[in-house]
């Protein structure tokens, strides 16, 4: 039984009742389990969907820092903080800093309250069995995500899976199997999503525009289970996975579900938002996405030029701004259709069949202002080209670290200074011993 995620559990479950009916006006973000754990009104439940779009949005900024920085797509220069230049560029990672502790209690906050919604829903006749099929295929999606976030920071350290019972909270799980039962409950809320007939009872954000109804809400799972399944080398059952997806070879790129933010006083800010030329709380491009772009990219866009360079007392200089999200209301994505076509070319590659996955990877090349692949066509150089456009496309969004690693190829992370390493993990937060 550990401390850690008890404290997270205990906070939603123990939530202080100030009167008869306050479990009629659940709060979304701290939901009460003896509040809705008997007949939930619909109204009950739709507040614990609320509550969990809210909150898988929460700690964005310290996962994206944690895995940006160790995979040098980026520097995080604060000045109240030197623990991004120290222990995140040198691998000495302290199982009780922020970087481990932060993003870790944020997904397990989520999945808190996706294993409430379901409880609920197991235990209400206030919807019918479509309706119910809608919550459960939308809760276990979610919780899947969430698991393999933290199952990206750990690796071999792995995850709990079963966090269920506060009182018996299931053990760390490798990485295999929590890949195996990430990939089992993707499978789970698809089917709960076949049986939800046409429409949700519930309402998304903004940010789900296109993916509303089950039928829809399916081709994110989708997408998501083709994301798990590179990461398991099951590159057949990947491909199979995209066929149900929104993948969309002569698509928008950028078409997929995305976190919202505005300024409204229930709601914040986008946390990975740096307006240009700041100083003190900076992000910054690491120089080599920038030196080893091929000419031409349009996607070197996504760095901003500074006024002058930041040059940090650890020894690192930036000269530009991290610059994809423009405005402090800027969406986060989630998923969307650029990675799902590298997913695809991917799985064509190490599926052999090499037409196709040039095919695909000239649907990134063109978007980019690049002429089409006209490399060597082996397998390696082909996996290598694949990274590449990975790491232009989907830079700033927590992947670098995680393909060089699923290709054995950290190694070939430029490290800054002597005493720079790049990490394999992070570790367990120190009170999950």
């Amino acid at each position: 039984m550990t401390k850690y995620i008890n404290k997270i559990l205990t906070l939603f479950l123990f939530t202080a009742l100030a009167a008869c009916k306050i479990d009629e006006q659940i709060d979304p973000n701290r939901p009460s389990l003896e509040g809705v754990s008997k007949n939930a009104t619909s109204s009950q439940l739709n507040n614990l969907v609320v509550g969990t779009l809210n909150q898988m949005r929460a700690d964005l900024a310290a996962y994206i820092d944690a895995v940006g920085v160790v995979g040098r797509d980026h520097y995080r220069f604060a000045g109240s903080e030197p623990r991004y230049v120290s222990d995140l560029l040198t691998a000495t990672l302290d199982n009780n800093a922020f970087y481990v502790t932060r993003p870790f209690a944020s997904r397990y906050r989520t999945i808190k309250n996706v294993n409430i919604l379901i409880d609920a829903v197991n235990n209400t006749n206030s919807v019918n069995e479509a309706e119910k099929q809608g919550y459960l295929g939308f809760a276990k999606t979610v919780k899947a995500h969430e698991l393999l976030m933290v199952l990206n920071q750990l690796h071999d350290n792995g995850v709990r899976l079963d966090v269920s019972n506060p009182d018996a909270l299931g053990a760390f799980v490798s990485r295999a199997d929590a890949l195996i039962g990430i990939a089992n409950l993707l499978e789970e809320a698809s089917t709960h999503l076949d049986k939800a007939g046409s429409t949700f009872k519930f309402s998304l954000s903004a940010g789900f525009t296109g993916f509303t109804s089950p039928a829809n809400f399916k081709k994110l799972n989708r997408g998501l289970a083709a994301r798990v399944a590179v990461y398991r080398e099951k590159y057949t059952e990947a491909l199979t996975a995209l066929n149900g997806s929104f993948m969309n070879l002569e698509g928008d790129l950028q078409a997929g579900v995305y976190h919202v933010f505005s300024g409204s006083s229930n709601d914040f800010f986008n946390p990975l938002f740096f307006a240009r030329n700041a100083s003190g709380e900076v992000r910054l491009v690491h120089p080599k996405w920038l030196s080893e772009a091929e000419a031409g990219d349009k996607r070197l866009a996504k760095a901003a030029l500074r006024n002058s360079p930041i040059v940090n007392p650890a020894g690192l200089t930036g000269t530009h701004d991290v610059w994809i999200y423009t405005t402090n209301t800027t969406p986060i994505c989630v998923l969307r259709n650029e990675e799902l076509v590298l997913i695809y070319a991917e799985a064509q590659i190490q599926a052999n069949n090499t037409t196709e996955a040039i095919k695909a990877l000239n649907v990134i090349r063109k978007s980019a202002g690049l002429a089409d692949y006209s490399g060597a066509t082996s397998k390696e150089a082909l996996i290598n080209e694949m990274l590449k456009q990975r790491r232009y496309s989907l830079f700033f969004e927590g992947h670098r670290w995680v393909d060089m690693r699923r290709y054995n190829k950290l190694s070939e992370i430029a490290v800054d200074r002597a005493t720079d390493k790049v990490a394999t993990q992070f570790p367990k937060p120190f009170t999950e011993g």
